[in-house]
């Protein structure tokens, strides 16, 4: 773990009192979206026992029944979809000694007018019940992305969008937003109660690990590559010339999860958005040789005419996708649960947008990632699961 800071680390030793037992947790953590890509890492590395601000005990809650690939996590579990609201004051209110929610959970709606409802309403309806019931809430931490910086290409000629590389003092685009709407619902609620404190946290691409997720890019990649191994096709490139030799960064999740735990429990991080990317760049054309030597197949070359589209190319590849899983003795999957064809393409298909790090740097957080070694750590991790050959 890269960041841990010694300051924090010699502050909790002053703190301790060998005349008074210490309590068995110091802080508790609630994580909402613990299936996700962040959850999943929120969900590994709090219990650590050199965790700044534990030790920690862990609540995680997820629409869809515990998967076995988080069994051995030390959290208690809670199977919850918090869109219903009477379903969340239920199973939710009874979390009364919750100290700090990470918030990672998010909806993908058909358009972005449903976007703002269902994902305002799911956060609204969660802190509208812990809140009163958790009278040592201290912090909460929301997580958006970088897409609070930019608008979908259609609107360029109606709004102008900001110019990369993106720092956290840029205003609002004039545009319906999700991210937007539930920083208003965060600080809605954070207003009514003064001992509250917050974050918000934009990573860029992802590199991490959830089969559940809608954003694992690294998945999906791997689910392709292995197709094109089985198939004995060429590994080709599903996007455009500008994604292909631009300049990218991506957010390693555990160092997402990491910036989060540290905004959480560092009293300079409180009631500030960050970005969070992992300091370095990368070309998806050097990152392509990797994912092909990874899987063993042939690395196709860029062609700018081919207009691929991996959402048209996996239409009918479930019964291929079956396959593999029963040849290579993989958890049992459908293509469509590993597969987020349609997120693939979206990133892929547009020009690379970066961030700075610079204010959490300021702040105090120096955490970083080698996204080439980032890359290949969360391919090990979908194979270690058996999610991929």
């Amino acid at each position: 773990m890269s960041w841990w800071w010694s300051g924090a680390i010699g502050a909790a030793k002053k703190k301790s009192d060998k005349r008074d037992s210490p309590p068995r947790y110091q802080s508790v953590a609630l994580i909402i979206g613990v299936t996700g890509i962040i959850g999943n890492s929120l969900a590994e590395i709090l219990p650590h026992s050199d965790t700044p601000g534990g030790p920690w005990k862990v609540y995680g809650v997820a629409r869809r029944p515990r998967p076995a690939w988080s069994a051995d996590y030390p959290i208690e579990y809670i199977q919850c979809d918090i869109l219903d609201a009477a379903e969340a004051q239920t199973k939710l209110s009874k979390l009364t000694d919750v100290t700090h929610i990470f918030y990672v959970a998010w909806a993908n709606m058909q358009d972005e007018a449903d976007n703002c409802k269902v994902n305002a309403d799911m956060l609204r309806n969660a802190l509208n019940t812990i809140i009163p019931k958790a009278p040592k809430l201290q912090h909460i931490c929301l997580q958006t992305g970088r897409k609070h910086y930019v608008v979908a290409p259609e609107l360029f000629e109606i709004v102008k969008p900001h110019e990369p590389p993106f720092h956290e003092d840029l205003p609002r685009l004039n545009v319906p937003h999700f991210y937007y709407l539930l920083e208003d619902v965060l600080f809605e609620q954070v207003a009514k109660e003064e001992r509250l404190t917050w974050s918000v946290h934009r990573p860029g691409v992802i590199f991490g690990f959830s089969p559940y997720s809608l954003t694992n890019i690294v998945g999906s990649l791997c689910v392709y590559a292995a197709i094109c191994k089985h198939e004995g096709e060429q590994l080709r490139f599903p996007g455009s010339l500008a994604a292909w030799e631009g300049y990218w960064d991506a957010s390693d999740a555990d160092m997402v999860a990491e910036h989060q735990i540290w905004a959480a429990v560092d009293s300079n991080a409180k009631n500030e958005a960050f970005n969070c990317s992992n300091g370095d760049l990368f070309k998806w054309k050097h990152f392509w040789n990797v994912l092909a030597e990874r899987f063993g197949v042939e690395c196709g070359k860029f062609d700018e005419n081919s207009n691929l589209s991996l959402q048209e190319m996996m239409k009918n590849k479930g019964p291929v996708w079956e396959e593999i899983v029963r040849g290579k003795g993989l958890v049992p999957t459908k293509l469509e649960q590993v597969g987020t064809w349609w997120f693939v393409d979206e990133v892929l298909g547009a020009e690379s947008f970066l961030d700075s790090m610079n204010k959490s740097k300021e702040y105090g957080f120096m955490g970083f990632r080698n996204s080439k070694t980032s890359f290949n750590y969360w391919i090990d991790k979908m194979r270690a699961h058996r999610i991929v050959p």
